[in-house]
């Protein structure tokens, strides 16, 4: 499990630490700084950082590869993006024979004066295919302007090495910031597609993981809006269906910032793209303060996780219980995931 520290300042993250369990979570060792993966200094006092990672298994060449985003920090510790690639789509690569991680590398992309000026595969789920090539869903915008754009990535992995092979469809939104923060999941030969908008949650489905239908909004199966908004959505995937994990409003939460606590999992009509209301579930529990902004995988045929933490403000506990805690929500499932390779 990767993590950081949050600086106090908006976005304002460390170099990247990991926590690692060898007994399914019942205990852990770390967390542990990474020293190929820590802050570096540029000559004019720019501090390089790569935050929102998603770590991930590629089965085909046996490694475990950290994707994230690059970010530029002046020396008050705001985001720079003055510079093409200020924001970056960077990856690592852990090595379980050698127990050794590589330094960060940086993914080269097309058009990076232009459209791909600043490129951010943060907080994003992204896929393996069967042949080892790679579909990474990452939002993007030119050097002006303040709505960002998703696309998919198809990209090579050669063990060592990503190399930019093609990208899908550019969705668009105006207004919100546009969309950010995609998740792509494969259920039943049918790509899925999350997208986050400052208003409301969005989907849409593929074929390919490359070409889209157009969005919708995110709504449950009485067609109500979900509720969720500004924040990030994600799947877990199963043998018999198809669940997103969410934060919304309307859960008795107005008083938790963006309503970003607690954290839900509910199942998917996979043909109506809807939110089936009767299965939702507390999966983290609201503690006084915001969750939001999370990571989620498969582990086992017998579970999948979720893993979040508690956004503290200040050293002292929260009347309501939050301290700070990370946590690692189990989802036991009730059928084995046919999905997963024991």
């Amino acid at each position: 499990m990767t993590i950081q520290k949050h600086l106090v300042i908006s976005d304002y993250y460390s170099g990247l630490y990991y926590m690692r369990s060898d007994d399914l979570g019942k205990t852990w060792t770390g967390p542990v700084e990474i020293p190929e993966l820590a802050w570096r200094q540029e000559p004019d006092g720019t501090t390089i950082s790569v935050c929102d990672v998603t770590p991930g298994w590629h089965a085909p060449a046996r490694k475990l590869i950290a994707m994230g985003t690059k970010i530029r920090y002046n020396k008050a510790g705001a985001i720079l993006t003055d510079k093409p690639r200020s924001h970056d789509c960077a990856y690592a690569i852990f090595d379980p024979k050698t127990s050794r991680w590589t330094p960060w590398n940086m993914l080269a992309m097309p058009d990076t004066d232009t459209k791909f000026f600043l490129v951010t595969p943060g907080c994003v789920q992204w896929l393996v295919k069967p042949d080892g090539t790679i579909l990474l869903p990452i939002y993007f915008r030119g050097p002006t302007g303040s709505d960002y754009s998703v696309t998919v990535l198809e990209c090579s992995f050669d063990g060592t090495k990503f190399s930019y092979l093609r990208h899908g469809d550019e969705l668009t939104l105006q207004g919100g910031r546009g969309l950010c923060e995609p998740s792509l999941a494969l259920f039943r030969g049918r790509y899925y597609l999350t997208l986050r908008n400052d208003d409301r949650g969005y989907v849409t489905t593929s074929e390919d993981g490359l070409h889209f239908a157009p969005i919708k909004p995110w709504t449950f199966d009485d067609g109500l809006d979900l509720g969720s908004y500004n924040t990030q959505q994600h799947w877990l995937t199963h043998s018999n269906g198809i669940f997103l994990a969410y934060t919304r409003r309307g859960a008795n939460n107005d008083h938790i910032p963006l309503n970003r606590a607690p954290l839900f999992l509910a199942q998917v009509d996979p043909k109506r793209l809807q939110v089936l209301r009767a299965t939702e579930q507390v999966l983290i529990p609201e503690r006084g303060v915001m969750l939001g902004n999370f990571g989620a995988a498969t582990i086992t045929p017998e579970e999948s996780w979720v893993t979040d933490a508690e956004f503290m403000v200040g050293d002292q506990p929260h009347p309501k219980g939050a301290d700070g805690t990370v946590w690692s929500a189990r989802v036991i499932w009730s059928k084995p995931n046919c999905l997963v390779k024991p």
